[in-house]
Order: structure tokens, then C-alpha cells, then sequence
């Protein structure tokens, strides 16, 4: 296993608690859209073994062209110990990433693809969509449909309704308008539904895409593909 230690170039305030650290692209590291990777503290492999505590598995919020590698992150008042000593890092301090995989490429398959987030969230889902505006081949549409109570929405630039690209984006504030909307975009029966967000935000909106008469084929999640049955298996 590779571990590329590399440098913070820039630190972006997006919303009051929320952060993106861009860190340098090390010269043979290569990801695509819909990427994760380890992310780690220094000292995390100082010991015998690997300090998890000092650990997250985080979604790469930037592509390649973009000469950076972008790590979004929610930092609360009150937060983990690997929040804390973030939240207190600086351009130029070093961190590690390693073991980098996508488990939510853009899927090219002539259909409506419908991108279902909670929060901090839509950082997996920047790439996909800078990838679709680059290229939309074999994409019919793209709608975003995401869920913030903060009320402070990410990426509003990017995540903006643009007919002329065949993009919507939609922000609510309240589960009870985000489920009703998830309910009216599952009448797409050919869709392909892309969700982002906590377990328990995954399996409420699995339960209502089943519901709806969604396939568990249709429905992508960020999990590696043997996870993929302890959400997707369940009987209506």
C-alpha cells in the first residue's frame, strides 16, 4: 500500500463550519469522479499500528484537471479529536492519503441520473457534475436534489439549474420536503439514483426508492461493493 504524504496549498471557508482543504497532487496519484480515500493525520503510523482515531475515509470533492486534491469536511463547535487537529492545521502542514477508489463514477448509460445528498454530502457529487458539464455523452439529465437544516447550501456556483446543460439542482431545509421530492423523482422508473450521506440517511432513502418501485440495480452508493448488501437486500 502506497502512502502519499503531501502539503495543504489552500484552506477555502465555504460556510461557517464547513471546510475544503486543497492539498498538492503527488506526481504518480490519479483519481476520478465519485473518489474517496483515506485521509490521515501526521503520527497516524507512528506506532505498532495504525492510530485510527487519526483516520477518515473522506470523498475527494475536485477532479484531476483541477490541480488539487479537495477534501470537504463539516467541523462542528464540538467535534472529534481528528476534527479538532484539522480544524488547527495550516497551509504548508502535511497529511497523508492513501487507498483512493471510486465506488460512484458518472454511469454513461442514456438515462436520467438523479443525485440524492444530505449536507456536506454534495462534495462527492462537485466531481460528477464539473464531469458532466465537461462532457455529457450518454447522460440524458441531471437533476441534484439535496438536504442541508443548516440552511447554509455548498457549492451553489456549481449547484445551480442550468437548462441549457440539462442540470437541476435543488435545495431544501426539511426531511419532509426532501422525501416528498425524492418520492416525485422516483416516478423516473429508468432512473439512476445516486445517494450520499450518513447509513441511516442511505437506508431511509432506499426504503422510499424501493417503495417506489426502484430497483436496488438503480441505486448507487458510496460503499465498497461487499457493504453493498447490508443496504440494498432488504424485502419490501
Amino acid at each position: 500500500m502506497q502512502i502519499y504524504w503531501t502539503k495543504i496549498n489552500k484552506i477555502i471557508e465555504e460556510t461557517p463550519e464547513v471546510k475544503t482543504y486543497l492539498l498538492d497532487c503527488p506526481e504518480d496519484f490519479t483519481w476520478e469522479e465519485g473518489s474517496h480515500t483515506h485521509f490521515a493525520l501526521e503520527g497516524f503510523n507512528a506506532g505498532d499500528k495504525p492510530n485510527r482515531s487519526l483516520i477518515r475515509h473522506m470523498s475527494i470533492s475536485t477532479l484531476p484537471h483541477e490541480d488539487s486534491i479537495g477534501i470537504t469536511t463539516r467541523i462542528r463547535e464540538k467535534c472529534s479529536e481528528f476534527k479538532t487537529i484539522l480544524s488547527n492545521l495550516e497551509v504548508g502542514n502535511e497529511v497523508a492519503i492513501f487507498k483512493t477508489h471510486s465506488n460512484v463514477p458518472l454511469k454513461r448509460e442514456d438515462k436520467n441520473v438523479y443525485l440524492l445528498s444530505s449536507g456536506v454530502g454534495l462534495a462527492t457529487f462537485r466531481p460528477l457534475v464539473l464531469d458532466y458539464f465537461e462532457r455529457a455523452d450518454n447522460v440524458n439529465q441531471i437533476h441534484s436534489l439535496n438536504i442541508d437544516s443548516s440552511k447554509k447550501f455548498l457549492f451553489t456556483t456549481i449547484f445551480e439549474t442550468a437548462p441549457d446543460k440539462k442540470f437541476t439542482s435543488q435545495f431544501v431545509d426539511n426531511r419532509k420536503d426532501y422525501y416528498e421530492e425524492v418520492k416525485n423523482l422516483a416516478a423516473d422508473k429508468d432512473g439512476l439514483f445516486y445517494v450520499v450521506g450518513s447509513d441511516e440517511f442511505l437506508i431511509q432513502n432506499i426504503e422510499v426508492l424501493r417503495e417506489q418501485g426502484i430497483n436496488p440495480e438503480q441505486i448507487m452508493l458510496d460503499k465498497h461493493e461487499r457493504q453493498l448488501p447490508d443496504f440494498l437486500s432488504f424485502d419490501l
